[in-house]
C-alpha cells in the first residue's frame, strides 16, 4: 500500500508547527481563512473514530496551543473546528485530520448555524 500524503507529511519537519508524541500541526494548504491549521495523528488511522483516547488528548492538546497562537497572530472573532469521517461527509485524505478555521467578522454574508452549512439548506434555522 502506498503511504498516505498524511504519513508523508509528518516527515516534512520543515512545515510542522506543532507536535507532541502522537500527533502534529500543519497550515492547511488550501486554507478557507487565515490561520487555518490541520492535526493529524501520527499513526495512520483512517478517522476520528479509529483514533486512541491518547491521540484524541493529543490532538485536542495542540488545538488549545494553536488557538493561543492564532489568537495573537491574526485576532479572530471565532472559530470552527471539524472533521470529515468517510467519503459521504467530505473526508477526501483517509488519514484523520482536525481543521481548526479562525473566522472573522464578514467573512461570510450571514454565519448563522455555522458547521450546519455542510447542507446548505440546513444552514438556517
Amino acid at each position: 500500500m502506498e503511504e498516505c500524503l498524511f504519513c508523508k507529511w509528518q516527515n516534512k519537519k520543515e512545515k510542522i508547527i506543532l507536535e507532541n508524541e502522537l500527533a502534529f500541526a500543519m497550515f492547511d494548504e488550501f486554507a478557507v481563512s487565515r490561520g487555518h491549521i490541520l492535526f493529524m495523528t501520527k499513526r495512520h488511522v483512517k478517522d476520528f473514530f479509529d483514533t486512541s483516547k491518547e491521540e484524541r488528548v493529543a490532538i485536542f492538546e495542540l488545538i488549545d496551543k494553536a488557538k493561543e497562537m492564532i489568537d495573537k497572530k491574526y485576532f479572530p472573532n471565532g472559530y470552527n473546528i471539524g472533521m470529515n469521517c468517510g467519503v459521504a461527509a467530505g473526508q477526501s485524505v483517509m488519514h484523520i485530520h482536525v481543521h481548526l478555521i479562525p473566522r472573522y467578522d464578514g467573512d461570510v454574508e450571514n454565519p448563522r448555524g455555522g458547521v450546519r452549512g455542510v447542507i446548505p439548506e440546513k444552514q438556517n434555522y
